[in-house]
């Protein structure tokens, strides 16, 4: 099951939040507001869930293994938006 959530995230990583958010405590008690999850939900949804994995599991402590974690989703993000225009030419 941890797997098929895993590849649900990156095909369809709003699908995923908004799963996470209504049947789990994944998001609960990691951000003061609500304006960074709305942001990360609209404009990098994938970098959102990495971002909050991390804060979940490792405190809050940004290591060189998490930058590099974090990096790397939001070049998927980005490359999640861009991709129409490559294939329409």
């Amino acid at each position: 099951m941890p797997c098929l959530l895993a590849l649900l995230a990156v095909a369809f990583p709003r699908v995923a939040i908004v799963l996470l958010w209504l049947f789990s405590n994944f998001f609960t008690g990691l951000y003061h507001g609500i304006i960074i999850p709305i942001l990360g939900f609209i404009f990098l949804p994938l970098t959102l869930i990495v971002y909050t994995y991390i804060l979940r599991a490792y405190g809050g402590h940004l290591g060189t293994t998490q930058l590099v974690c974090i990096f790397i989703a939001v070049i998927f993000d980005l490359g999640l938006m861009g991709g129409g225009t490559f294939g329409r030419r």
